[in-house]
């Protein structure tokens, strides 16, 4: 296996910013960084960062408190975790997260944060305990064309780069 990336926790500034929650503090403290579950799993596990319950049709905007250092070349993909996916229709809002490796250094430190919902067509009421896996992250190396001579650099987060 190629070592490629590293996760870190944003700062607790950051994430103060971006949870809008009192006891965001206390929820920082407890953050856990993604692994994988087995020596065989592809996905690096999200975990919840507090309590999540979703009634069918709802939507909620999780901030993971984590970025992630990633090498030139390769990109970081976020799905739902499968189970979840399966049993709830959890999905991403914008169907799979992409994560540049440009994005570490961007004003929001690239805060990652995952908007999700349960598009349950049984209303079923998904509920995701604080440090539970709910989604994951699959590192994939990508190519360019030889003609490419993009020279911009990022600053920011959704829709920064146009």
């Amino acid at each position: 296996m190629k070592r490629i990336a590293e996760f870190h926790k944003v700062s607790l500034k950051q994430f103060i910013e971006s949870c809008d929650r009192a006891d965001a503090e206390r929820i920082y403290d407890a953050i856990k960084l993604p692994k994988r579950a087995t020596k065989g799993s592809a996905g690096y596990d999200f975990f919840a960062p507090y309590d999540v319950e979703l009634k069918a049709g709802e939507t909620a905007r999780v901030p993971t408190g984590i970025r992630a250092e990633i090498a030139e070349g390769w990109v970081l993909s976020l799905y739902p975790r499968s189970g979840l996916g399966f049993k709830f229709r959890l999905q991403l809002d914008n169907t799979v997260g992409i994560i540049d490796s440009d994005y570490f250094n961007s004003d929001n430190e690239g805060h990652i944060q995952i908007k999700i919902t349960n598009d349950s067509r049984d209303g079923k009421t998904l509920f995701i305990p604080a440090g539970s896996g709910f989604a994951q992250g699959i590192f994939t190396e990508y190519g360019i064309t030889y003609s490419d001579d993009v020279d911009t650099e990022r600053n920011g987060g959704f829709g920064s780069t146009g």
